[in-house]
């Protein structure tokens, strides 16, 4: 993201100006705009003109509108972020109050105004502009005929490819049928990898399957590249790695993201780090339950008595909630923060942030037992 002007008071009300330049700063964006927040970009509408021989035509126009937002949709395959709320800014086509939906897009720029800018949103605003934190890392999920090329970026997933082929069966005079349809699954894998992995960028490719699907594919990329001098397979063989997984789907992310050979090469991403929180909070939860809380009321209370090491929290209860509970959720963040705690916020649109969702979004591991939080009621 790139942040073209920033305009906060002392009394942390303001604005910002923003150019989204990835997916990943659209769903930033998405996060950083809450209801009641004021947004300001050019739009195209269409509008109806009158024409030289008096009849009406349709025309699309430029605006520049600005909206009181009521509704955030992201839309993670068009890459898109659509805005609804009541025009503020009076304009010839569009009257003062009238509902609007603005899209907002890569490489158009937006003005985001707050009446206040709260410790999470100029945590989320540092850190969607912070080019060190782009440290992508791209997983090739594979099964037999089903491969899934996922772009782990800071705060989002995204699947840039998947393939699916029918191979037959491998038993007696089906073998060639069944070699032939493994080659063009291969193939068809390579093409995906040559497609989006820009080397130059990503950090690591992990190749995961069960049993020995990756292996196999492994060799016949490297053959291949050696075959067609493919350079940046060849150049980056140091960065491919091959880790087990139970199966080609995205949930199998999270097993392969806490492979010993895989964190020793991410260990400082978001993604990495939020797994290995989420991977601590589980064990304690099975080995010491009474230092393991989950739930909004459990972890107040444990707050409440100083107890909370290591805070858990999804992004989404942030960016749903209303404006009372969420200045609850800010404060109990800077709090914990405040008394030497961890916090960890999750974004949904990883694994392990979903597994958290499923988990009511919050948990935190305690500095001491508090046995009788189990038993109470809320």
């Amino acid at each position: 993201m790139k942040l073209l002007r920033k305009d906060i008071a002392p009394d942390a009300s303001g604005s910002v100006k923003l150019v989204p330049e990835e997916s990943e700063d659209l769903w930033h964006a998405y996060n950083l705009i809450i209801q009641g927040d004021r947004v300001a970009a050019v739009t195209v509408r269409k509008v109806q003109r009158e024409t030289s021989t008096g009849g009406r035509e349709a025309e699309r126009v430029r605006l520049k509108l600005a909206v009181e937002v009521e509704a955030v949709e992201f839309d993670n395959v068009a890459s898109v972020l659509r805005i609804r709320g009541k025009n503020v800014v009076e304009n010839e086509h569009v009257k003062l109050g009238a509902y609007h939906t603005l899209e907002l897009d890569k490489q158009r720029s937006f003005v985001l105004t707050k009446v206040q800018w709260d410790s999470v949103a100029l945590d989320l605003l540092k850190h969607a502009c912070d080019p060190s934190t782009n440290a992508d890392v791209i997983a090739l999920l594979m099964q037999e005929g089903l491969s899934q090329l996922c772009l782990l970026g800071p705060s989002i997933t995204t699947t840039k490819a998947k393939i699916e082929t029918s191979i037959p069966r491998k038993r007696g005079a089906a073998i060639a049928g069944y070699d032939k349809a493994l080659n063009k699954f291969f193939e068809n894998t390579l093409q995906a990898v040559l497609r989006h992995v820009d080397f130059g960028v990503v950090r690591c490719l992990i190749i995961a399957s069960p049993g020995f699907m990756k292996d196999q594919f492994y060799d016949y990329m490297m053959l291949e590249a050696t075959r067609r001098e493919i350079r940046p397979i060849i150049e980056n063989k140091s960065k491919i790695i091959l880790v087990h997984a139970s199966s080609g789907y995205k949930h199998a992310l999270k097993e392969v993201l806490a492979s010993p050979a895989v964190v020793t090469q991410i260990e400082d991403t978001k993604a990495a780090q939020e797994v290995k929180a989420l991977e601590d909070f589980y064990n304690m939860l099975s080995n010491n339950p009474a230092r393991a809380a989950y739930g909004p009321r459990h972890v107040e209370v444990a707050h409440d008595r100083l107890a909370i090491q290591t805070l858990l929290i999804t992004d989404k209860l942030f960016r749903d909630a209303d404006i009372a509970t969420r200045r609850k959720y800010v404060s109990l963040v800077d709090s914990v923060k405040g008394l030497g705690g961890e916090v960890h916020i999750f974004s949904s649109m990883h694994v392990s942030g979903e597994q958290l969702g499923q988990l009511t979004g919050i948990a935190a591991i305690l500095r001491f037992p508090l046995p009788d939080l189990e038993d109470m009621e809320f």
